[in-house]
């Protein structure tokens, strides 16, 4: 079984800014924080947090040294899409990639996984 590694540039949202987070006795006072629009970058408010749709298109003309194998861009509901211009769906910025690693660099095989046989008289 393949696996797939991802890395998404959060700075390429629209609207996104890098804040200083500034409070007095915490752990993270005085830390770069990042700044997301949540409703203008169509972004999902669920229960237990806020989510970004995403899609992975194949690289088709793969160039330079990236081993990225997949573009990832953000995916929109058909309602929201359909109002969107074309030079709008065009300006859709890259967030970053999927690299789908290949089985035999993880050690893994494609040998099958041996069959139990009921017949067996094993204890479990």
């Amino acid at each position: 079984m393949s696996q797939i590694s991802t890395k998404i540039n959060l700075a390429a949202l629209p609207g996104v800014s890098v804040r200083k987070f500034k409070s007095a006795g915490s752990q993270i006072a005085d830390t770069d924080c990042l700044v997301i629009p949540i409703a203008y970058n169509h972004l999902f408010q669920g229960e237990k947090g806020v989510y970004i749709d995403l899609t992975g298109f194949v690289i088709k003309n793969k160039t330079g040294d990236s081993k990225d194998t997949h573009l990832v861009k953000q995916s929109f509901s058909k309602e929201i899409f359909d109002k969107m211009t074309d030079e709008e769906k065009k300006a859709t910025p890259i967030l970053g990639g999927h690299i789908v690693w290949p089985d035999r660099v993880l050690g893994e095989s494609n040998t099958p996984l041996p069959v139990h046989n009921e017949e067996d008289d094993l204890p479990f």
